[in-house]
């Protein structure tokens, strides 16, 4: 009776450490996302007409959505443009600061700098390298005789240029995760590979890469997530001009919600937006995990 009791008591404390995180996470992730999801059913209520339930007249709104089509596309080219890039230059820049590199402190503090900058700050940085005529990169091309000219203006370059300063941001970020990894390897393993004739690259695709699996799988699933969730930049570079040449997904969320006022359609696509997040989370854990060596 006694060792039940104890057994009762100790039970009961952990759901009381439990209880503080348990809350917020459901006041703050599960309710809004169940709240947000049934907004999605319902009509934007007004004095004179109280909301009504629509079933998935917003849905189909949506998909007629000309805008919405193209806010999509211009996603998913920045996500492939910053997510391969991304973790690439982050693996290489984590390989290169982990070797005897001299002053290997100070680079890997250049790297990390852009990571610890706020976005705000990063794209009034970047915006004036983009200004016409006189900034930064304007005036390197033309000391080389080629003109200036409007790549925040422009159709055709405004993503592209909001890309690189994503990648320049973020890479340092994921290089941080890769450096731990490599320096969690054991040494034991390129020694053994020395003896054995191995050269660099084969021992780093065939051994190191490999290992770095489980962290390759963390930082894609975190870059994913970024590619879809980044908004602070559009505020200051090109507020999703020209034309939504540069809108993201949830910056035009945002537009729907606070600048048309149109609620139960932005709780629409705030639920597409979790649909999507949630596949492809759940997509990367299937078919990277037969890949992944736990140690």
């Amino acid at each position: 009776m006694i060792r039940r009791a104890g057994f009762h008591s100790v039970h009961l404390y952990g759901w009381l450490l439990l209880t503080p995180a348990a809350i917020l996470l459901i006041a703050f992730t599960h309710y809004p996302t169940l709240a947000t999801l049934g907004h999605s059913f319902f009509s934007d209520g007004t004095s004179r007409r109280p909301s009504a339930f629509v079933g998935l007249g917003n849905y189909d709104f949506m998909l007629g959505d000309e805008v919405f089509w193209k806010v999509v596309g211009n996603n998913l080219w920045f996500a492939v443009g910053t997510i391969p890039a991304s973790i690439a230059l982050a693996l290489l820049m984590a390989v290169w600061v982990n070797g005897r590199l001299p002053a290997r402190g100070l680079v890997r503090m250049a790297y990390f700098t852009p990571t610890v900058l706020p976005m705000i700050a990063v794209a009034n940085i970047w915006l004036f390298f983009y200004t016409p005529d006189i900034g930064l990169v304007d005036q390197i091309l033309g000391f080389f005789g080629i003109p200036g000219h409007n790549w925040l203006g422009d159709p055709k370059t405004v993503l592209g240029c909001i890309i690189i300063m994503t990648i320049w941001k973020e890479a340092g970020f994921f290089m941080i995760f890769y450096l731990a990894a490599l320096q969690s390897l054991p040494p034991e393993l390129e020694e053994a590979a020395k003896l054995e004739g191995a050269k660099r690259w084969y021992f780093f695709w065939r051994v190191t890469f490999p290992l770095l699996m489980p962290t390759t799988l963390f930082v894609l699933i975190n870059a994913v997530i970024n590619s879809f969730k980044l908004v602070d930049h559009l505020f200051i570079l090109t507020k999703g001009g020209p034309d939504n040449a540069s809108s993201l997904l949830l910056y035009y969320i945002y537009e729907v919600a606070f600048s048309f006022f149109e609620e139960s359609y932005a709780a629409t696509l705030t639920a597409v937006l979790l649909g999507v997040l949630a596949v492809i989370s759940i997509g990367q854990f299937v078919f990277l995990e037969k890949r992944i060596h736990y140690r």
